[in-house]
């Protein structure tokens, strides 16, 4: 058992077999200081009124190797049997299932200076300070930001793949400087790709292991182009990127989001959603990744909805970057639309507070949240986006899967 999650410790079943009488002895003298008085679970229910009653609780300071069949639907072991206690590492370094370096990789060697250097889908990386702390407040290390992106590469490079990347890298963490990188670090692998534009070398990532040497780099955040490097002057779509102006906040961008879908919606259009992992949201109207109207026409036309939309609501919608003009209000920012100009991809982590995500969202969920006020509902972290993507798939595929054309206003 690992050492408190922020919000507390999540309960994760109770071991019955594998024990000797000389090991329950042993046991309960470790054990015996560690007690304290009240339960650190999230959830108490799930123990059961009588086991709650006669549980005691201690501090999660030893570590033990629990084999098990498999996890419940509820993150419960099935048929867990103890092994022993582990001495190797101490409680605070354990992580899930699944995220630490030896679940994620083909191959994991430990260097005599603290790196790992790993073997992934055939590519050797060396990786570094996998314990640094990126996220002081909940403890979010650069592990878990290799680990996440290594996790939900799948879904992602759909989404990333041939793009022009800007590197935005916090190499201290998000409570440190920070710092942009347009052109590819020269001393990338030389499997990474690039594409040239206007004298720059920029990264595009088209297979996982760009992910996690990304990861590496403290690169949390994945800015890209709307057009693929193939297409430079053709964005495969369209995007209006929601930002709210103090008081409004993301319960605001969700009613302006729904209010750019009803109006795409009744001229046989289809449009995607996603917050931004920050304060705002986008919605995209996707054209084909062969690519639509050169950007000066999608300018032109994101420009004519956000005037549009600013003339019908005015009270909600704002169309200038004007500062004057915005308080209370969503810019509609149509400027995006620009060969020049990148939109925080789907998927990427954000440097926040907390590991919050870019994250795709169905209608519902939007509407839900316009009619609740609560922006908690679409606010997701890291791991939170994972078990969406198990448990939902990818809800931005119409993306990449549809191609529309731009209609007449």
């Amino acid at each position: 058992m690992g050492s408190p999650e922020p919000e507390g410790l999540r309960y994760a079943g109770r071991v019955g077999t594998g024990f000797t009488d000389l090991m329950l002895a042993h046991l309960a003298s470790l054990l015996a200081p560690l007690h304290v008085g009240a339960s650190p679970f999230i959830d108490d229910t799930v123990l059961g009124a009588a086991a709650a009653r006669r549980a005691q609780f201690v501090r999660p300071e030893l570590v033990a190797e629990v084999e098990f069949v498999e996890w419940t639907s509820d993150g419960v072991m099935r048929a867990p049997s103890f092994k022993g206690l582990r001495n190797d590492k101490p409680a605070d370094a354990v992580v899930p299932e699944g995220q630490g370096p030896e679940a994620l990789f083909d191959r994991v060697e430990p260097g005599k200076d603290g790196s790992l250097s790993v073997l992934t889908d055939g590519r050797r990386l060396k990786l570094t300070n996998w314990d640094k702390v990126l996220y002081p407040q909940t403890g979010f290390t650069k592990g878990d930001l290799i680990a996440y992106y290594a996790q939900v590469a799948p879904v992602l490079l759909p989404h990333i793949r041939g793009r022009l990347l800007t590197l935005k890298r916090y190499p201290n963490g998000v409570e440190e400087q920070y710092f942009y990188e347009k052109n590819s670090p020269k001393h990338r692998p030389d499997w990474v790709t690039t594409a040239r534009m206007g004298g720059i070398d920029y990264t595009t990532v088209s297979e996982r292991a760009t992910l996690v040497w990304l990861g590496n780099l403290a690169d949390i955040e994945l800015h890209t182009s709307l057009a693929l490097s193939g297409e430079l002057e053709r964005p495969t779509m369209l995007v209006f990127d929601l930002d709210p102006g103090a008081p409004a906040g993301l319960v605001e961008c969700c009613e302006v989001a729904l209010v750019i879908r009803g109006l795409f919606g009744q001229l046989g259009l289809e449009t995607v959603v996603k917050t931004s992992g920050s304060k705002g949201m986008q919605v995209y109207l996707p054209l084909g990744l062969q690519g639509g109207p050169e950007y000066r026409v999608a300018k032109t036309f994101a420009k004519q909805v956000a005037e549009l939309l600013e003339q019908r609501i005015p009270e909600l919608v704002v169309s200038r970057q004007t500062k004057q003009l915005r308080g209370g209000k969503v810019l509609v920012d149509w400027s995006q639309n620009d060969p020049v100009k990148t939109t925080v991809n789907v998927y990427s982590v954000r440097a926040m507070d907390r590991p919050t995500v870019s994250t795709p969202l169905d209608w519902e969920e939007v509407a839900e949240c316009r009619r609740t006020g609560d922006p908690e509902l679409i606010t997701f972290e890291a791991g939170e986006v994972l078990d969406r993507v198990r448990e939902r798939g990818d809800l931005f595929a119409p993306a990449v899967a549809l191609s529309q054309s731009l209609p007449s206003l």
